[in-house]
Formats: C-alpha cells, structure tokens, sequence
C-alpha cells in the first residue's frame, strides 16, 4: 500500500489541531522535536486504497524562525518534501491568515488552501468566492467546518484526487514572488528590506480580500460584545479571578482532588496491603515485603494519586482554551506581566502553579519565546502549591496559634514576591538580549470541540504519567533503602539510618538559619521526593506515627507534635526561617523530572535545583538573622 505523506500548517487557533484529529483519531503519535519542547504529532489513516500519514505542524504566523514554532515549521520544509501542503486557515479572520500562506509560497511550496470555519465566516456576515481565490493563487481552494467529522473527512478525497504538479502560481502571484525576490537581492539596509517586503504582501493581501470576499460591516460579531466585558476594562480583571477561582475549585476541591485522596487511599489501603499479604503467604522476605509495600507501591502510589487532578486541570483548562478565552487572559495580562519582564501568556503558568508545579511546568510550552518558556520554569518553583500547604499551616497552627493565617497568607505573597524578582533577575543576566514578543490573535468564541478537548487532555496526562512515574520509582527505591539501611545492614532505628546520617550533614548548612538538627536536615532531603513528605517525614522522627497532612488537621497535629518534643526542637523564629526555605527551596522530584522534559537538559533540571536551594537559604538567613537583630528570637 503506497503511503501519501501531507504535513498540515496555518495560524494557531485556526482549528488545524481538530482536522488533524478528526482525520487521525486515536492513530496518532505525540513527541517532540528534537532539541525544542514544541509536540511533534503525526498520524496515519487509512483510506481507499492509501496509507496516508499526517503531520500536524505547530500553529505559528509566519516562518521567520524567531519562536520555537517558527523554526519547526521553517526547518520541516526545508528537509522535507511532503506530497501535499495543507494550509488551513480561519475563514472569519482570512486577512491575518493570509500572510503565511503567502510566506510558503514565496518559498515554493505549492499548497491546498482550506478554509476552514466557514460556518463561523457566514455568522460573521463574511463571503468567500472560493473560484475568485483560486483564481488569485493559482492554487486549489476547499472549504470545512472543522468540527464537522464529514465535512472533514472529504478532505480525503481531496488528497488522493489532487496533483500539486499540475498547478502553478498565478501571475498575480507570481508578480508577488517576483518582487519580492528582487526585494531581497537589492543592496539596502535589511530593516528597510523587511518593511518593504511585508508592504507588499499585505497589499496582495488587500487585492486577494477585495476581489474574493464581502463581509456585512453591520453584522456585529458576539465577540465584540463579550469582548467589552471580558478583554476590556475591570470588569476583565474580576471576572478572570471569578473564572480561575472556580476553575481550582473543581479541581483541586470538588473533583480532582477528592478522586485523588480516593486514589492514594486505594494505594496504600488496597494495593500495598494485598501485595504485602500475597508476598507474605509466598514467603517472600521481610525486607522485600517493606520494599515492595512501603517503598515502590506507596512512592509510585503517591504521584498516580495525583493523575486525577492532573486530568481535571488540564481538561477544564483545555476547554477554556478552546472557547477561545485564554487568548483574552493573555491580552488582559500583558501589560502587567511586562513590568515582571515576561510577556502576557506567562500568566498561565504562574496560576496552574498555585495549585500544583508539574502541570505549571509543562504549560511554559504555550509560550511563544525560549526566554518566557526558560524563565516561567525557573520561576514557578517558588509558588506555593498544594503540597507546600501543609508544611506552612502545621508550623503555623504550632508556633503562631493566634496569626495561623497570616503566616499562611505571608508565604503565599512571599512564593509570588521571590518569582518576579527572580523572573526580572533571570531576564536581565541569563536570558539578556533575547526579546519576548508578543503577537496574539484573539480568536472568536466558539464551543470547543469536546473530541479534541479529550485528546489534549489525555496527551498531556499520559506524559505525566510515563515521565513522573519512571522518576518517583527510581527514587522511592533510594528513600526507602535510605531510611531502612545503615553501614550495619537493615535497621528498625531511623535515626541510625543513612538518611539519619544525610540530615546529620545536611543541617550542618542551616545552623545560622537556627534549625540545625538532624531531623528537620533529614526531612528536607525526603521533601525533594515530595513536599508532604516534610511534615511525615518529621512526625516520624519526633514519635508521632500518624501525623496527617492534611492542612485541616493542623491543630490536631501540631499538638502531637508539640507533645512529642518537636516544639522544643524549634524556635518560634527558626520555625518561620524553616518556613520560607520550604516555601522556596527545590521543587519536588516530580517537578525537577518534568523541567528535565520540557528544557530536555540536564543542566537546566540541576540549575533549577541549586539556585532555588540557594535562594531559599538567602532568604530564610535573612529572616533568622533579621528577626535576631530585632529581637524577636
């Protein structure tokens, strides 16, 4: 069976993504490009008597290889020879689109244009002479609704009937590439070159709109209505903070989260106790028993707790995106994100990290440039996610009883405070020189299309899965051998461990921060695994076996705790110096996996790991010697 290969490109929002999985379905593979974080997709459906596969190049403007997008798609036609071209664009914002396609065929790239939306088009009041069109390029011109399953699936046809030999640019066109081919050669400044080249394609643009298509200037798009509210003004502000206030509300209290505690408790109720049992009647060894149960199944356990969460956020974030408002979340915060030397997108990010830093991590990819993708990483550490709260409100609830809120609210603005200082800092020394640009089309608001809602959903989850889990097995396996084991062989003792003998050392590092004991060293080495391990880790060490972390159990614990002599361990003062460096020291095994996978370095994973150590022993040093000078110790 011979195969077709058709590589599909256009603007981002142009609906490109759903034709591409509403050829390809679920025959379709996700990765990435090499060297970039931007997702390579390509599928394969099968069709008459032809294997035809499909690739879906990153969304982009142009092909000037500035962001990551545009290199892709500049890189991939210049290696690659596909039998077809698909350029698909929005048919109620035509001129915008136009200019990559005049962009490809200014590079010889013979295309199908497809226009696509055309259902929102005719709302909009606009009419497109689809022979005119193809008159003006000299290229063939197809139509779809892209939610449309049958609509798209002509594309089919389209693809097996048509030979791109037969056509040719027209001599509208051609006069076009002629021009600005010449433009090119000519001696002159390359500023005054690229003006003057971008002039003449929107005046072919303008000739292209002007013969092809009317638009019904008094059909007022709903867009522009919504827009007054939700793109413009206060009110754009209030109902943003409304919206992302609800949208962790599900996620993190009504759906993702309580599906998570049913899932952790299924690992460690079920699973682990059934294995325990199973290895018991076979025999099996103690220490493998404890391995296996407390070890491998309770560790991996704990991260697969959280693909509910991770499935609720990114599918209620999925759909937002395909309303069509997160473009107008990016625009309203742009000129605030720009004073913390990102652009407006960098917003995302930073509000996916106050509830968990592996999804935050992941989305920097929607950033347009490497410097606001390297920076959002970098920064969103510092935030205060789900499991640093439990930390802030036992030490709070233990040692402030009467300002437990405040405490909790301080660090909340202290994670927020550090990643803009930071953000700024990283932007004018590592990341010097390289722009952020910000070009944003606001698409209009549409239902989005639940089938490739699903599909985003599942493709981002399954990576969690694969990547964080591989990572949490591996180092389950260290801290339960580290914890289990000294130079002697098995132990029952903690404190005579390896990892008594890792937090030994490492307090060493924390006496002027005034926690220098063992147990709070041992317990932030167990919080790179995650951080709620802090609080177990130290409810163990201090005698206090079924300490909860659950931030509403805080006074409750903070009682055993105090009980179990941990009050006496701390002082008030180097309780609130412990506080902020967990607050701001090294994301959690998770997290540091997930930035080896979207940076795809292990030098960006290390550096995201000392400098955030190093910012947080700054700043809890500051906040003990500080409090010491003004007499609060």
């Amino acid at each position: 069976m011979s195969i077709l290969s058709v590589a599909l490109t256009g603007n981002p929002n142009c609906g490109k993504s759903t034709i591409f999985n509403e050829l390809t379905g679920l025959h379709q593979k996700i990765g990435n490009y090499p060297g970039v974080t931007v997702d390579k997709k390509v599928g394969v459906v099968e069709y008459k008597d032809r294997k035809i596969s499909v690739v879906d190049l990153p969304g982009t403007y142009s092909i000037n290889a500035r962001s990551q997008e545009e290199k892709v798609v500049s890189d991939y036609f210049r290696d690659n020879k596909p039998d077809i071209v698909v350029d698909i664009i929005d048919a109620s914002n035509m001129a915008r689109n136009l200019f990559l396609t005049l962009q490809l065929m200014e590079q010889g790239i013979p295309l199908i244009i497809n226009l696509n939306m055309m259902d929102e088009a005719e709302r909009h009041g606009i009419k497109i002479n689809e022979e005119k069109l193809e008159e003006a390029f000299g290229m063939p011109v197809t139509s779809t609704v892209g939610r449309s399953n049958a609509s798209v699936r002509t594309l089919l046809d389209v693809f097996t009937n048509t030979r791109m030999s037969n056509y040719k640019p027209s001599k509208l066109l051609q006069a076009h590439i002629d021009k600005v081919n010449a433009l090119k050669a000519s001696d002159k400044p390359a500023d005054e070159i690229d003006e003057e080249i971008i002039t003449a394609r929107y005046d072919f643009i303008d000739k292209v709109m002007e013969s092809a298509v009317t638009i019904n200037a008094a059909n007022k798009s709903l867009a522009d209505k919504l827009d007054a509210y939700l793109a413009n003004g206060v009110s754009s502000l209030v109902i943003m903070v409304a919206m992302f206030y609800l949208l962790f509300q599900i996620a993190f209290n009504w759906i993702g989260q309580p599906l998570a505690d049913m899932l952790g408790e299924f690992f460690e109720e079920n699973v682990a106790v059934a294995a325990s049992e199973a290895m018991t009647a076979a025999g099996v060894a103690d220490w493998m028993q404890s391995l296996v149960s407390d070890g491998i199944i309770v560790g991996v356990g704990s991260v697969l707790s959280f693909v509910p969460l991770i499935f609720t956020l990114f599918f209620f974030l999925s759909f937002l995106d395909g309303t069509g408002y997160m473009a107008r979340v990016a625009f309203v915060m742009d000129p605030i994100m720009r004073r913390a030397g990102l652009s407006g997108k960098g917003i995302m990010p930073l509000i996916m990290g106050f509830g968990c830093g592996v999804p935050a991590i992941m989305g920097a990819r929607t950033l347009d440039s490497h410097k606001d993708r390297m920076i959002s990483i970098l920064i969103t550490p510092f935030l205060t996610c789900n499991a640093k709260v439990p930390i802030i409100a036992l030490f709070a609830a233990m040692f402030f009883p009467n300002n437990a809120a405040d405490i909790v609210f301080a660090m909340y603005f202290t994670g927020l405070t550090v990643a803009i200082i930071m953000a700024k800092v990283l932007g004018s020394t590592m990341f010097k020189g390289e722009e952020s640009t910000f070009l944003l089309e606001l698409p209009p608001y549409r239902m989005p299309d639940l089938k490739t809602v699903l599909l985003e959903t599942w493709d981002k989850g399954k990576g969690y899965i694969v990547k964080a889990g591989t990572i949490i097995f591996a180092m389950s396996v260290a801290i339960w051998f580290l914890s289990n084991f000294n130079s002697d062989g098995m132990t029952d003792d903690m404190s005579e461990s390896y990892l008594a003998g890792i937090g030994s050392v490492t307090s060493t590092i924390f006496a002027p921060q005034g926690f220098d004991t063992w147990e709070a060293g041992a317990a932030i080495v167990t919080g790179v695994m995650a951080k709620e391990a802090v609080v177990s880790t130290l409810g163990i060490l201090y005698g206090a076996d079924d300490v909860s972390t659950e931030a509403e159990d805080a006074d409750e614990t903070s009682e055993v705790m105090l009980a179990t002599g941990m009050g006496s361990a701390f002082t008030p003062l180097a309780a609130l110096a412990f506080i902020v460096f967990t607050q701001l020291y090294s994301p959690c095994v998770t997290a540091l996996g997930t930035i080896k996978k979207e940076t795809q370095s292990w030098k960006w994973m290390g550096f995201a790991f000392l400098y955030t150590c190093a910012v947080a022993w700054i700043a809890s040093l500051l906040v003990y010697q500080v409090g010491k000078i003004l007499g609060f110790e």
